[in-house]
């Protein structure tokens, strides 16, 4: 009995070690529809979505529109994974919006002619004012313990403020523009095909692996697992997405030219979701993280450094939100002093969209990319159509109150796998 004792779990056992027997269908779909981070109603919405604007419209799913498309969510994905670092703690960044202008703006200025900086000094620098103003609200917040509503919406009223000072400062109308061709290239710049099939298959093939790697280390350390065939059809649905991307974007999207390959826009939001992945699933870092926000105290109590983890948090916030700038500047050739003040609250809603909830300790970065698919759909979807843009901020709101509801009820009572 005692050996019994030590070699099987106390929580319900694995679907994985046990396979499917004596696991009936109906509980194999509630498993399903629960344990994956609550991301099969929102991918069901989105499916939704996508068909009703294609009923409507026939241009929706060309290769021209659906690239258009990846490259509008790639700004709320990338702005949603920043805001993620600081959800997972119970936190909040209310100017992430600004900040990305503001990083923007750095590279493009000491990127003009009259300034004459290489772009891979300018960029890092764009990055690194973002960093900075992170690790500015992370002194008031950590040290002085005020709340982070607080001082980031004082935040976002200052970097605006400096936004605005900085570009009327340059004498060009109330608009700078990117006059240096890498910074325009992040959106404007694709691959070749060849380049475009060779990224996309080694992508698909190393989230595959770590997939299976993953879950054959939670069955050797006798944790809950995903069920073979769960996981079998999410490599399968990874094959599908990923020769969706290959079809869409090394098809011609110009009518005068050829235009093929993807831009690089796509691949730099991959690295910043694979690099947050990483970090939050695979160290000890992001292991502190989740346990931060689940429980500050208790973490305190069991020897965890905290406030160097929530520094952390914030830094990595500022990288996220710099990375984003230097592609919202690419994608508008420009940075303008009427910045729109809603990029923030896209960024808050892209993650709980996804499924990141606004009480710390549970989150992924995957949740922000598809919250921002979902987001840029709406939009894209609604323009094609002619909607009015109040039309589409009530639609959004509808979706977004609709999805953090769905998501409530769909994890009430049950464990969420990390």
């Amino acid at each position: 009995m005692s050996s019994d004792l030590t070699t099987e779990p106390l929580s319900e056992p694995s679907l994985s070690e046990v396979g499917l027997q004596g696991v009936s269908p109906f509980q194999q779909l509630k498993n399903l529809w629960k344990g994956d981070s609550g991301l099969i109603p929102i991918i069901i919405g989105l499916v939704v979505l996508v068909v009703y604007f294609q009923s409507r419209s026939s241009e929706f799913d060309s290769a021209q529109n659906l690239t258009n498309l990846a490259v509008q969510s790639s700004i709320f994905m990338l702005l949603g994974m920043a805001e993620i670092w600081l959800l997972l703690l119970g936190e909040i960044d209310l100017s992430v919006g600004v900040t990305c202008g503001l990083s923007g703006l750095v590279s493009t200025i000491l990127t003009d002619p009259q300034y004459h900086w290489s772009w891979f000094i300018a960029m890092p620098l764009g990055v690194l004012t973002a960093m900075g103003v992170s690790g500015f609200y992370a002194f008031f917040v950590i040290k002085l313990r005020l709340p982070s509503f607080i001082v980031t919406l004082a935040g976002f009223l200052a970097v605006q403020g400096l936004l605005i000072y900085f570009v009327d400062k340059q004498g060009t109308g109330g608009s700078v523009s990117v006059q240096e061709a890498v910074l325009y290239d992040l959106v404007g710049g694709q691959f070749t095909v060849l380049a475009t099939w060779l990224t996309i298959f080694i992508s698909v093939g190393l989230l595959a692996l770590m997939l299976i790697r993953g879950n054959e280390r939670r069955i050797k350390h006798g944790l809950v697992a995903q069920p073979r065939s769960i996981m079998l059809a999410k490599i399968i649905g990874l094959v599908l997405v990923g020769l969706a991307m290959v079809w869409v974007f090394n098809s011609n999207r110009s009518n005068f030219l050829v235009l093929e390959g993807m831009p690089f826009a796509i691949p730099i939001d991959l690295a910043i979701l694979a690099l947050g992945t990483f970090i939050l699933t695979k160290t000890r870092a992001g292991r502190y993280i989740y346990a931060i926000g689940g429980n500050a105290e208790a973490a305190r109590r069991s020897g965890i450094a905290v406030n160097r983890y929530r520094l952390l948090a914030f830094l990595m916030t500022g990288f996220t939100v710099g990375v984003a700038g230097q592609i919202y500047t690419s994608r508008l050739g420009g940075i303008s002093d009427s910045i729109d003040s809603t990029l923030t609250l896209y960024a808050v809603a892209a993650a709980v969209i996804g499924g990141t909830s606004l009480y710390g300790g549970r989150g992924k970065m995957i949740h922000a990319v598809i919250g921002g698919i979902v987001i840029a759909t709406i939009y894209n979807g609604m323009a094609l159509l002619s909607m009015a843009s109040a039309t589409q901020y009530i639609v959004t709101a509808g979706v977004l109150l609709a999805a953090v509801t769905i998501d409530q009820l769909a994890r009430r009572g049950s464990t969420v796998l990390r």
